[in-house]
């Protein structure tokens, strides 16, 4: 009786079949299994009961496990007293302890009530599920049935992914990978097949790949001598507690030369610990190729009957031409609901078993070793070459802030410490300096004195001063330096990592078509021979993706347009804003207007930014989605310069029409410029913008990290985790015994968030870079908030990667690539920005054009009022004139705005004055000055540091020698090994001639002389 209350008893020995039991097949005693024959093992758990205790022969089941059978009369099911799964590590292995599981597959799939009640837990076997040929159906899944009689009712599209699972995982077997399933897990519903692969595919896909393996030669490493060695101890010794507990993080003095893998020069290799030689994200890379290179074509059924089937059936021929369909397919189509590899155990408990999880989480996915190098070698090791190169360049680019950061804070000292000693703003502040300014809006506002203005022209002198100019030079040349060095530290890696020869290897990957564009040219090869036109290889041209690209145009160019279009509502809100205030009734509304509206405007700025970033992110994916590039990278490379550019222009228009346009359009009292004939357009404080432009971009730039960067990557993922969670545990129907089970480690990962890409954590910092380097004479800070953010971001990354997601497939890759480009674009921007930032929107050439050629004294006295055009109030237009002229207490003629125009008792009144033109020849000349110095200076930088450190070239020249060396060793031993035979030979030879010559008959009856002992090498 099993513990469904079936009784199962012996079968009679002759062929009986019943339909109550779906799948299975009993056979004649006489039946003879052939051991290269497909074979089935029957587990209990993790062990299999003797062949001389079953009782009967079973060839084909389907649905059943843990049957122990006995030579009693009834078969009843084992029961274990110790948790059948501790031999198989809870997941980490098949059910027999030894065969490490290397890939997951999952899918959801649907059981009569009858079929779920029996366990469902099928193993194959190696030797037998490799002889089933292609077209039969797997073991343990029973073979072709009558869907009337053997099967309940079910859905022919579910029955159809049944099958194709089927197909390929027959194919996968065939392959040489080992697959075990089970469907006896605590998520209701859900089933995983777990793959293995043996030691000779993991040799003939290593080869294939031209994977570089450790070799038993061990070379020295070259170490500095003299004086640079006592240095570099000396670092060592101070450097020591932040450097992280992990054996791969040590400085190493021997390397093992490295080769690609060769069956053929498996003798060249240390093969001591065959477990240990690939080690599990290799096997994972391993597996991951061989799941995408192998084909499934078959279905059961057609979709649908006449024409429809028809062309389903013509589908489905053209597929077995195509021939080019893999995971990555079938995870589209819902045949798979996921795929990826195992992470090495839990991290949490403190008596769990030692493992680089674990290890990586304790010294590396820590805040409280913010401190600590991070151990990028064992990130490398765990995930893989492309994740470990981005944690690299995050932690160079985190490391490279910390000077910027220090001269940024000097530059705002320096602001600090000379703001008594500015002569303009302690003009403005001067009280006995009585200069009415121009009402700041038309009949609401009145006039106003410049002296109201003091603390902003105080504030704006910490960010506009001479040592904002050197800042700009210095980030300038800071973001060439991190440029070249994160190069060098890119080549060190690379060689460390064993990828210096690898350009081929990208080649082969890029080639590599995706499964959505195979899938786009068979349907117009199919469109094609429903024409009657023949058709050989197919591919997409310019003609088929136009729509596409059409599309991605239009949509470009309609979203930009609305970024420009929100921007503008924020100048109107601004505008209306100041307006309404202004007729206040408050005198501290009055007083604030500009800090105010200022404020407002930007944390609206920052909501909309925010919002239309998600936006953006999905629009540009879905765009790079109706292109159908042909490979992965194409893909991938688009998908970036979409996003890049859209959240881009998203991030920086409101800081670029602060700090160009504001203040720029706005005309003269008595001529100003209005929206809509009734908005006037904004104009800039009597310091000028830039204490504006710094508000605007200090708040853009943390709220996006706060925000965005750091509560969204924590709240997020924990959210759909929550989610997840609650739908499992609504949908699996509750069983205390299955409750209290311990989930494997399979089920565990399942439950995590799916790994979408380095594109996100990329996209970040690249946003961020801008704000460093874009506005840097704005906001001198704007380094050290940067590198507070990075501090957080770097352990909130590798606490995600670690706890929250699944393992991701390891990629190998040499360079961060397209990143690196748009990063040396940014870079370059920054110069001619910063140029336009110190020339325009600073006050620092009308300074130094007044000083040199208007002061009387050659100091700065008089620069305010120089700067100051006068306007008479019996020249303002009709309608526009102060309701309340009276409010300063007396009657005003003059008053006075910031322009270089005439005075209005000149001939040529309001026009532009000739210093006007001096001051714009002074800012074009400087930008002109500034951009060839600084990128002359940044080119020096590039030139001046090379790429490939010297040590570095010179070991890589030295692994090429020593390879050689290993080689020419081993001809010349063949060589002498091949002498040592001839000489053998010849021995042979001739002590065959000094015998007597008769002939020797054999027991064949044929005649053999003494030239038998002649044997050919």
């Amino acid at each position: 009786m099993d513990k469904d209350g079936i009784d199962l008893h012996r079968i009679p020995h002759k062929s009986y079949t019943d339909s109550g039991f779906h799948g299975i097949e009993f056979l004649p005693e006489d039946f003879r299994v052939d051991p290269n024959e497909t074979t089935m093992r029957m587990n209990e758990k993790c062990s299999s009961l003797p062949a001389e205790e079953k009782g009967i022969h079973i060839i084909n089941i389907r649905a059943i496990e843990d049957i122990g059978y006995v030579r009693t009369e009834s078969t009843i099911l084992n029961s274990f007293s110790q948790d059948p799964d501790a031999n198989c590590k809870y997941g980490l292995y098949f059910r027999d302890g030894k065969k490490k599981v290397d890939y997951i597959l999952v899918y959801h799939y649907k059981k009569s009530s009858f079929s779920r009640t029996l366990t469902r837990r099928i193993h194959i076997n190696d030797l037998g599920a490799r002889s089933v040929k292609h077209d039969q159906p797997l073991p343990g899944k029973g073979g072709e049935m009558n869907m009337d009689e053997k099967e309940p009712h079910m859905d022919y599209h579910e029955d159809d992914k049944r099958f194709r699972r089927e197909e390929y995982e027959s194919n996968l077997i065939q392959a040489g990978l080992e697959l075990e399933r089970d469907e006896d897990t605590k998520i209701h519903g859900v089933g995983f097949v777990k793959i293995h692969a043996p030691w000779s595919v993991l040799c003939r896909e290593a080869e294939f790949m031209k994977l570089k393996m450790p070799t038993k030669k061990v070379y020295q490493i070259h170490q500095p001598n003299g004086l640079l060695r006592k240095i570099n101890s000396v670092i060592q010794k101070i450097t020591e507690p932040i450097q992280p507990k992990v054996a791969e993080h040590k400085q190493q003095t021997v390397k093992r030369l490295s080769y690609p893998f060769s069956r053929e020069k498996q003798h060249l290799f240390d093969l001591s610990d065959r477990e240990s030689f690939f080690d599990s994200k290799t096997r994972s890379t391993i597996v991951y190729e061989i799941l995408k290179r192998t084909t499934c074509t078959k279905a059961k059924y057609s979709m649908g009957n006449g024409e429809g089937r028809k062309k389903e059936t013509t589908l489905l021929n053209k597929r077995r031409k195509c021939d080019k369909y893999g995971i990555t397919s079938l995870l589209a189509n819902g045949v798979y609901s996921a795929a990826y590899p195992l992470h090495d155990g839990d991290y949490e408990d403190e008596y769990v078993e030692a493992n680089d999880r674990k290890l990586l989480c304790e010294e590396w996915a820590n805040y409280g070793v913010f401190y600590k190098y991070q151990p990028i070698d064992l990130v490398r090791k765990y995930f893989g070459e492309k994740i470990g190169l981005y944690f690299a360049w995050l932690g160079v680019y985190t490391q490279m802030l910390i000077p910027a950061s220090i001269v940024g804070i000097i530059v705002f000292l320096y602001g600090c410490a000379t703001m008594n000693e500015n002569i303009p703003s302690m003009e403005m502040c001067d009280q006995k300096i009585n200069i009415t300014m121009c009402p700041l809006c038309d009949r609401t506002c009145s006039y106003w004195k410049m002296s109201s203005a003091c603390d902003t022209a105080r504030a704006s002198h910490l960010f506009d001063n001479p040592a904002t100019v050197f800042f700009s030079v210095f980030m300038a040349l800071w973001a060439a330096t991190f440029m070249e060095h994160w190069k060098r530290k890119q080549m060190r890696l690379n060689y460390r990592w064993d990828l210096t020869g690898f350009e081929e290897e990208e080649e082969a990957v890029k080639d590599h078509p995706r499964a959505e564009y195979e899938a786009k040219v068979l349907e117009k090869s199919l469109r094609k021979e429903y024409r009657n036109k023949e058709t050989e290889k197919e591919k997409l041209t310019w003609k088929d993706r136009f729509p596409a690209y059409f599309t991605n145009f239009v949509s470009i160019i309609f979203m930009i347009g609305l970024t420009f279009a929100i921007v503008f509502g924020v100048i109107i809100y601004r505008i209306s804003t100041a307006a309404a205030l202004a007729i206040s009734s408050s005198p501290a509304g009055r007083s604030n207007i500009r800090v105010t509206v200022t404020a407002t405007a930007v944390i609206i700025n920052l909501v909309v930014i925010i919002i239309l970033d998600e936006v953006y992110g999905c629009i540009a994916r879905w765009l790079t989605q109706i292109e159908v590039p042909k490979t992965d990278k194409s893909f991938e490379e688009r998908l970036i310069f979409k996003a890049f550019l859209l959240k881009f222009v998203n991030a920086y228009t409101p800081i670029f029409y602060v700090a160009f346009f504001k203040g720029r359009f706005v005309g003269r009292p008595g001529d100003y410029v209005y929206i809509f004939h009734s908005f006037r357009m904004e104009e800039c404080a009597p310091g000028g913008c830039l204490m504006e432009l710094c508000i605007q971009l200090s708040i853009i730039m943390l709220g996006k990290q706060l925000i965005q960067n750091n509560l969204f990557e924590i709240g997020i993922p924990k959210m759909k985790k929550l989610i997840r969670y609650l739908k499992l545990k609504r949908r699996q129907p509750v069983d205390h015994e299955e409750y209290f089970k311990k989930k494997q480690r399979y089920e565990v990962d399942y439950n995590l968030e799916p790994f979408a890409g380095l594109t996100p954590e990329y996209m970040e910092m690249i946003i961020q870079f801008g704000f460093v380097t874009l506005f840097v004479a704005s906001f001198p800070l704007a380094p050290l908030f940067a590198l507070l953010n990075n501090i957080i971001e770097i352990r909130l990354d590798a606490k995600k990667f670690v706890t929250e997601l699944r393992r991701p497939v390891a990629v190998r890759a040499k360079d961060i690539g397209i990143w690196y480009n748009i990063l040396r674009g940014v870079g370059k921007l920054a110069v001619i920005i910063n140029a336009f930032v110190i020339s325009f929107t600073s006050d620092f050439i009308p300074r130094l054009v007044y000083l040199y050629t208007y002061s009387e004294n050659g100091t700065m006295h008089g620069f305010v009022n120089h700067t100051l055009s006068y306007f008479n109030v019996s020249d303002f237009q009709e309608g526009t004139a102060p309701n309340d002229p009276l409010e300063l207490g007396y009657p005003v003629q003059m008053c006075r705005y910031k322009d270089y125009r005439e005075p209005p008792w000149s001939e040529n009144k309001y026009e532009i004055a000739k210093d006007f033109w001096a001051v714009l020849a002074a800012r074009l000349a400087f930008v002109i000055v500034f951009q060839n110095l600084v990128m002359f200076m940044s080119d020096f930088v590039d030139w001046i540091i090379p790429d490939i450190p010297k040590d570095i070239s010179q070991q890589i020249h030295k692994e090429k020698v020593l390879m050689v060396e290993v080689f020419m060793k081993e001809e010349q031993g063949k060589l002498q090994l091949l002498e040592t035979w001839r000489d053998k030979d010849k021995k042979k030879g001739e002590n065959c001639n000094n015998h007597s010559p008769r002939p020797s008959v054999s027991h064949r009856g044929s005649v053999s002389s003494c030239h038998s002992c002649h044997v050919e090498v």
